[in-house]
């Protein structure tokens, strides 16, 4: 008996894939968006569905299942990582006193994605509530060259920012989901 999971996939047309084309909710048929931010807003909504994708079928337990050590990484600490950084995001569009931290101090957001249901509940309802704000404070700002906030970052290098930000944890997704049941994909 050995301790890696046997790789597997919902997919049957290709089996390397997570899911059949047809069942992947991230629309990719037809012609591409039309601009640079229906380009940047396309691919962030894809990023977004990808890391809901690589977490669905888990248990809290595998959720909150550590990568290896010492890292404290894992799909639910990313969940509450990114509703961390949705929420910092939109202390760069705004002049203001800037929003306290969700979950406390340095690394509070991976230290305390712990196996329990209701903390699976409340990331999930963290990032989709952040990601929602930061989505209607950007909305209001149109024109990419617009410059924000007291570091006057231009709304396209936040947009792209964010982008990257999704890509990079959607590849940290990827392996910490394979190392939980093996399953791998697109």
């Amino acid at each position: 008996m050995t301790e890696e999971p046997e790789r597997w996939s919902q997919a049957t047309v290709f089996p390397d894939m997570w899911v059949d084309p047809d069942d992947d909710p991230r629309d990719s048929s037809g012609p591409g968006p039309e601009g640079e931010l229906a380009t940047l807003d396309r691919y962030l909504a894809d990023y977004r569905i990808t890391l809901r994708m690589k977490c669905e079928g888990l248990d809290p337990e595998q959720l909150a299942r550590r990568s290896v050590p010492p890292s404290t990484m894992s799909l639910l600490g990313l969940v509450r990582h990114l509703a961390e950084v949705e929420r910092n995001w939109r202390n760069w569009i705004g002049d203001g006193e800037p929003l306290p931290k969700l979950y406390g101090g340095r690394d509070a957001d991976f230290d305390g994605a712990v196996a329990e249901q209701a903390a699976v509940d409340a990331a999930f309802a963290d990032l989709a509530r952040e990601q929602g704000a930061t989505d209607a404070a950007l909305a209001a700002h149109p024109d990419l060259g617009e410059r924000l906030g007291r570091d006057r970052i231009s709304v396209r290098e936040l947009l792209v920012h964010r982008v990257e930000e999704y890509a990079r944890h959607c590849g940290h997704a990827d392996l910490l989901r394979e190392r939980i049941d093996g399953r791998v994909g697109q």
